[in-house]
């Protein structure tokens, strides 16, 4: 298989492949990240799955990977409540923004889909609020 180039959708220099604790330092807990080549001056960078070289989204500077964290801990909680089984969750996020599996992941979400995914979330939250029965 052909080694895919990943450019940086800030600045284009390509992505390097290096040991997380290169972002990271001691509080690095293993793996590797893709990161800008010209990282730290433009702080974009990736994290990769365990075990392999697949990036787990796009590259994102600090702003965007803040909102990312965001987006997903408001989204976590659908299935995290139960409302919708984790599968069933990331279903949801396709059919509601019209995209196909590959791309209803946030690691690959802009700003603005972020934002629409934590209002989206925050709807479905606020209409599954368990209220105490009636004694």
């Amino acid at each position: 298989m052909k080694k895919q180039i990943i450019r940086c959708p800030y600045c284009g220099s390509t992505a390097i492949l290096r040991d997380a604790s290169y972002v990271y330092g001691g509080k690095s807990r293993g793996g590797k990240v893709y990161v800008c080549s010209h990282y730290p001056e433009c702080n974009s960078y990736v994290g990769v799955h365990p075990g392999t070289t697949i990036p787990k989204g796009t590259l994102a500077n600090r702003e965007l990977r803040k909102k990312r964290i965001r987006a997903h801990n408001t989204f976590d909680q659908i299935w995290k409540q139960g409302i919708l089984s984790r599968r069933d969750a990331y279903r949801w996020i396709a059919d509601k923004f019209s995209l196909n599996e590959q791309q209803a992941h946030i690691g690959r979400f802009s700003d603005y889909m972020c934002d629409q995914l934590i209002i989206e979330s925050q709807k479905v939250l606020h209409n599954n609020i368990s209220l105490p029965l009636a004694g």
